[in-house]
């Protein structure tokens, strides 16, 4: 679902200095892991948020800063965003690629760019010895900054991303992914991929990327995350040497509401497969949905913990009609899709489809036992330590609440808030939010020609 702009310039592999010291992180951390990240947060002379945890047990540095400008911001430029992104790190100020790939190489650091629906982002992970912090720092500020969107870079990138889009086309899951948002959020900005399409990507201009840049890449409409070996003033001072060039600007209006789907739909899309691909799906949760926690262990429950969730036990264990099935909320800043999904033999398709459905139902009905809610609770609990092990973990969890304005003590109080939810707040928050017979739903597979269906139920 999330859409990566660019490939990480170096990897931990390639640095054995530095692969040791995440490696070594990991176990630091998981020793500590029962307590939680102490954030502090400030805003920049130029309107930035920042949020910082000081991590000392390694010499090392993440940062990530975060833009809103998501490919919902594409307007009728799909791909927009991405490309934009995505040609940050491909020449800013006097430098070429090369040079910023070798200004990062030659210090054991790392560069990388991704876009979503949502959001863009450029990060950066470094070592604190002086030289290289310095040399990483200046160089995210100076992509940031003063990127040259040069005619031949785009060129390039964007004969890539036509590459990637004709990939997409051969993969019966993305066919059947790209189909379902636009199915479930219509003329939204969520709709579209944020790769953009083969038409759109190849109208884009330089100077469309440009004023895209100065429209979006600003203090204002940054959110910038630290986590690393740093004392609150050094980490006041690294955030304004990152973001610190940006015109102030401001923020863009929020996105328009997500409608609800009024009535369920089948499409079916021929594919030249041996299997077909399930998928389905409507408008679920945005990001600090007051129903988030009872949604989430409940997902948890439905489809969300593998082979012990209900979808599996039904479809794969009981019936043997998928390798694998799963469910998941993807929670966005208007609600992002909850969605359903499963790959089976072409001939299985349709009885595969119906115990999909029918589980959901039966869920939504008759909500968990006491025996699934205990034991979702304890695995969600019992691993959530683990996913704030390491600086990469909570940098990841800055972002998210930092951009989306998630409360400081989020981390704090998740297994609190995991443990007070019970079976009839589940029950409810799904017979309210989740609704089987409004379902958008997209078969890829098989043969025969594209129909789409109005069903008034489960199909």
């Amino acid at each position: 679902v999330t859409m990566s702009a660019s490939a990480t310039l170096m990897t931990a592999a390639a640095n054995p200095r530095l692969g040791g010291l995440l490696g070594a992180g990991l176990l630091l951390l998981a020793g500590a892991a029962q307590a939680t990240p102490q954030i502090q947060t400030w805003t920049s002379q130029n309107g930035a948020r920042v949020l910082f945890v000081a991590a000392p047990e390694l010499p090392m540095v993440d940062v990530r800063v975060v833009f809103d400008a998501g490919s919902a911001r594409d307007g009728d430029r799909s791909g927009l965003a991405s490309l934009t992104t995505a040609m940050l790190t491909q020449g800013a100020g006097d430098w070429d690629a090369d040079t910023i790939a070798l200004r990062m190489e030659n210090v054991g650091a790392q560069i990388t760019s991704s876009t979503d629906r949502d959001l863009s982002t450029v990060s950066i992970r470094s070592l604190t010895q002086p030289k290289a912090l310095n040399t990483a720092v200046d160089t995210l500020a100076g992509v940031l900054a003063e990127p040259t969107f040069e005619p031949d870079d785009l060129e390039r990138l964007r004969q890539n991303t036509l590459i990637a889009i004709r990939q997409d086309e051969e993969s019966p899951r993305t066919v059947a992914q790209k189909a379902l948002y636009r199915a479930v959020f219509g003329e939204h900005p969520y709709a579209s991929d944020p790769t953009g399409t083969e038409e759109s990507v190849r109208a884009l201009t330089r100077q469309d990327l440009m004023d895209f840049h100065r429209r979006h890449f600003t203090g204002a409409n940054a959110v910038v995350a630290i986590v690393g070996d740093l004392d609150r003033t050094a980490a006041e001072g690294l955030a304004e040497r990152v973001i610190g060039s940006l015109p102030t600007g401001e923020r863009p209006a929020p996105l328009p509401a997500v409608t609800d789907l009024a009535t369920g739909a089948l499409e079916r899309i021929a594919f030249p497969s041996t299997q077909t691909t399930v998928l389905a799906g409507q408008p679920g949760m945005r990001r600090g949905d007051p129903d988030y926690f009872a949604l989430y262990l409940g997902n948890h429950i439905l489809g969300g913990s593998g082979l012990v969730s209900l979808l599996m036990a039904e479809v794969r264990e009981k019936r043997g009609l998928s390798y694998s099935t799963y469910s998941y909320f993807l929670p966005l800043a208007q609600p992002g899709p909850f969605l359903m999904g499963l790959q089976t033999r072409n001939d299985q398709a349709d009885q595969a489809r119906e115990v999909m459905l029918d589980t959901l139902k039966r869920f939504v009905t008759e909500g968990p036992t006491e025996e699934e809610l205990t034991a979702a609770k304890k695995n969600l609990t019992g691993g959530f330590p683990l996913r704030i092990a390491s600086n990469a973990d909570i940098l990841g969890y800055l972002a998210v609440i930092g951009f989306y304005g998630l409360p400081l003590d989020y981390l704090d109080r998740f297994i609190e808030r995991i443990e007070s939810v019970d079976a009839t707040q589940i029950r409810d928050a799904f017979a309210r939010r989740v609704h089987p017979d409004r379902l958008a739903i997209v078969s890829v597979g098989g043969e025969g020609e594209p129909k789409v269906s109005a069903v008034g139920g489960a199909p």
